[in-house]
């Protein structure tokens, strides 16, 4: 690890930014660095200017990725390295009014039925009983499981901030048959070894990486042939949230559940459930019909 990106470590950690933060803006910094074949601390403002340039009207990155790209590189260059460039007040990801795609019930049983091994399938199925984000589902220990008051204890969520949500009974059941197949002191979802040898689940040290759960899913999709191509793990939290919505659960409910911190964030399920469509389709129809 080299000495800047050593102190851009630190830095992040003295301003309290979670671990999964801290790896997308060293990453972003790193892209940086390689795009230019040169440290970054040697990198010009014009430099810089050319890059926004080039992964927006080039590369065309996702609202999500410029955000995580240009907040990364910002944070190096203004508290690490203290440089104060005009470039940081022009730059801006752009704007998307996107709705996220929703999965029906069946649609997601047809998933999970098509998910090779029973730990992705397990993991897959607790993120949307439990509207988890995929980090979250992921790293679940066994400490936080509360099978007393029925709940889930997610620790440094999203802002690293804490969280219970509920835990649905076949949930905790699919939970304690998946730990009897390894036994792992600390880990729900540990990480396999190379052999994928029961011992090795037993033993590791570390939870199963989130790219694994994210190829189960999408081949699993494909298998399915659900036609929603662009559906991702992300999607069964969406999911989640708009079937509650659709079972009457209290908004200010469901934004504590998912995490939010505005209820405007959450508000938009209300606009994807498929009973609102239905009666707004009612309506259009009985309006149509009388012209």
């Amino acid at each position: 690890m080299t000495e800047l990106r050593t102190r851009m470590l630190q830095d992040m950690q003295l301003h309290g930014y979670s671990q999964r933060t801290q790896e997308l803006y060293l990453r972003a910094v790193r892209q940086l660095a390689e795009h230019y074949h040169k440290p970054p601390d040697q990198i010009t403002e014009e430099e810089l200017r050319d890059y926004f340039l080039y992964v927006k009207n080039v590369k065309k990155w996702s609202r999500t990725a410029s955000t995580i790209a240009i907040s990364g590189i910002k944070f190096f260059f203004e508290k690490t390295l203290g440089r104060q460039w005009t470039t940081f007040e022009l730059v801006r990801p752009h704007r998307e009014k996107r709705l996220p795609i929703i999965l029906t019930r069946d649609e997601i049983r047809r998933i999970l039925d098509c998910v090779r091994f029973a730990r992705n399938r397990v993991c897959l199925f607790t993120i949307y009983s439990c509207g988890l984000r995929l980090l979250e589902g992921c790293n679940l220990k066994v400490s936080n499981i509360d099978s007393g008051r029925m709940v889930i204890h997610i620790e440094g969520g999203k802002g690293n901030k804490d969280r219970y949500v509920p835990l649905p009974e076949r949930t905790l059941e699919e939970l304690r048959q998946h730990w009897k197949t390894h036994r792992n002191p600390v880990w729900l979802f540990p990480a396999a070894g190379r052999g994928g040898k029961h011992d090795d689940f037993a033993t590791a040290t570390r939870p199963t990486p989130f790219s694994n759960v994210q190829i189960a899913f999408k081949t699993a999709l494909r298998k399915s042939g659900i036609n929603k191509p662009n559906a991702s793990v992300r999607t069964l939290r969406h999911s989640y949230a708009t079937h509650l919505v659709e079972q009457g659960i209290n908004l200010r409910l469901i934004q504590e559940y998912l995490g939010h911190n505005s209820p405007r964030t959450t508000a938009i399920y209300t606009h994807l459930t498929e009973v609102a469509q239905a009666q707004a389709a009612k309506v259009i129809n009985r309006w149509m019909a009388a012209l």
